[in-house]
């Protein structure tokens, strides 16, 4: 029976998640599987993969052909130089323990690699948000400045129109008659 290691989609539309499993190359892409060896999360920055690298390791080994996708991952994960260096070991080129060295000092320096991408984003998204905050700031600045300024107008015009109105209520009592008695007093004075 040919066995490939492929993808098996999961997830919601436009949201993939997929597992990595070993399973019959006639069975449907989502159907019957022998066995699950990891998932695969392609929406996080940096794709999130969890592989069970050992039993990938078995899988390649008893002749499964991964397709050209899931050979990407495992080789991103290092199942393929795992696979390496295990034929070095049946060979005789290579002890077992050189070989869990040499798989385990690659592990770590892809991890420091990984990570350092992890951070070099997050501090990229910290900058962006502070530049952000900044801008938002400015903008704040700038209205309130604009809204004191509106507002010290304000207030010099309601005083202007305040000395304005005394100038003019001052004017007319100087040029007209205090009351109404006052005119009807001097009128009958001149009739008199």
């Amino acid at each position: 029976m040919p066995v490939k290691i492929r993808l098996q989609r999961h997830g919601k539309k436009g949201k993939p998640f997929y597992w990595v499993v070993a399973a019959d190359v006639r069975a449907k892409r989502d159907g019957k599987m022998l066995e699950k060896l990891g998932t695969y999360n392609p929406n996080t920055n940096p794709a999130t993969i969890d592989l069970n690298v050992d039993a990938a390791v078995k899988w390649l080994q008893d002749g499964a052909q991964p397709t050209d996708t899931a050979k990407a991952i495992l080789s991103y994960r290092g199942v393929l130089l795992k696979k390496h260096l295990l034929g070095g070991v049946a060979k005789g080129a290579l002890t077992e323990e050189q070989a869990e060295e040499k798989f385990k000092a690659w592990t770590e320096e892809k991890e420091a690699k990984i990570q350092k991408k992890i951070d070099d984003l997050a501090k990229i998204k910290e900058d962006a948000k502070a530049k952000i905050l900044k801008v938002e700031k400015e903008i704040s600045d700038a209205r309130k400045s604009v809204a004191d300024e509106a507002e010290n107008a304000a207030i010099k015009a309601a005083a202007d129109a305040k000395a304005a109105a005394e100038k003019a209520k001052e004017i007319v009592e100087e040029e007209a008659p205090q009351t109404i008695d006052d005119v009807v007093e001097q009128a009958k004075e001149e009739e008199k």
